[in-house]
């Protein structure tokens, strides 16, 4: 009955304690993985872990002090848009994937390079969407929490139209695979990625429904959707790429973008030196 209450039931302890061990362990992995396959990179699934780790830990808390807005709006955020980290993080993979196996280096018209940035570009949008939307749910005024919930949800419907785009190249990347490269390493991660569109899009679905049927709701009312509909299918995604990691794959040269060579100033200023003299050189006329 008290309207300062964090939660609309009667939060599990044991439960925010379990995941936020199981987000922490599957975090630290990752981290482990990154430093031993040396995969820069990674560092965007490592933020996901972080992040929901954190809003989990925070979770824990707020069953503690359940009458404290302290916990519970930081880790309500945290777990809303930890996993934009995911999406950015297959974004990132895919390129690699596409710069690593296709000789031609892109898929659909799109570069590696271009696809990894643009989708990328495209994910910080709905992020900030979610981010305030998110933010203005925590609201104290009514008219507040309902327009933040209404940009919320576009947010989450901008990134499933994103993901949507992104699955049509995934599939693009298969079909040009299965012409081009008769062996199986790439289908691993591959399959991997469409495990975890289809993870991420159950959590999207989910959302879209919890807002739309309102405060009071089935779904708002009983903790069992959130662990199973939100927190597992995120956990099952991290740790997935525990179990399948891109450095297991992802091995020489071609496993990462080349660096762009930065040319000092004074070989900048040699060549222009250089090309000077071949310039006075053109103009000198010929002794014959």
């Amino acid at each position: 009955d008290n309207e300062n209450y964090n939660f609309l039931y009667c939060p599990s302890f044991p439960a925010a304690v379990i995941f936020s061990a199981l987000f922490g362990l599957t975090t630290l992995g990752h981290l482990i993985q990154a430093i031993h396959y040396r995969k820069r990179f990674c560092w965007v699934i490592i933020m996901a872990g972080i992040w929901e780790t954190s809003g989990l830990i925070l979770r824990v808390l707020s069953v503690l002090n359940t009458t404290s807005p302290a916990f519970g709006i930081p880790s309500q955020l945290l777990i809303l848009l930890s996993p934009l980290w995911i999406n950015a993080f297959l974004y990132v993979l895919m390129a690699r994937l596409i710069y690593f196996f296709v000789p031609e280096r892109h898929v659909g018209g799109i570069s590696a390079r271009r696809l990894s940035l643009c989708f990328v570009l495209l994910d910080i949008t709905a992020f900030l969407m979610q981010a305030v939307g998110g933010t203005m749910m925590s609201g104290d005024s009514a008219k507040t929490t309902l327009l933040g919930i209404h940009i919320y949800m576009g947010g989450i419907g901008l990134q499933q139209f994103f993901v949507l785009g992104f699955t049509a190249l995934v599939v693009r990347f298969h079909y040009k695979m299965k012409r081009i490269d008769g062996s199986t390493e790439w289908k691993r991660p591959l399959y991997t990625m469409y495990t975890s569109i289809g993870l991420i899009t159950i959590r999207i679905v989910f959302r879209l429904i919890e807002f739309s049927s309102g405060v009071y709701s089935p779904i708002t009312m009983h903790e069992a959707p959130f662990y199973c509909l939100e927190a597992l299918p995120m956990f099952a995604a991290l740790l997935l790429w525990n179990i399948s990691h891109p450095g297991q794959i992802l091995v020489g040269p071609d496993s990462e973008f080349p660096k762009k060579e930065k040319k000092s100033k004074k070989g900048v200023q040699a060549e222009k030196e250089k090309e000077l003299d071949t310039q006075d050189l053109l103009r000198t006329p010929s002794p014959l």
